[in-house]
């Protein structure tokens, strides 16, 4: 038993039929341009990640910077 009640050897027989409707050439660029898109997106996803990080450490930056101009006030008015 395959996967999802579908037996290997149907699975070989669509897998020939494709090969025959368009052939080596265009399933092998094919194959290509599906890896170069992932490619792409997995780089592009681990940019988006890296600005994030640079945004919240911008953030929490900021964030120290307000609470020791607050102190300093506190320390100041007294």
């Amino acid at each position: 038993m395959g996967l999802g009640g579908i037996s290997i050897w149907q699975l070989l027989i669509v897998l020939v039929i494709i090969i025959l409707l368009f052939g080596t050439k265009k399933l092998r660029s094919l194959g290509g341009d599906l890896g170069s898109a992932i490619k792409s997106f997995k780089q592009s996803v681990r940019e988006g990640e890296d600005s994030v990080d640079k945004n919240d450490a911008s953030i929490s930056h900021s964030d120290d910077n307000v609470q020791n101009k607050t102190t300093e006030k506190d320390t100041h008015s007294s």
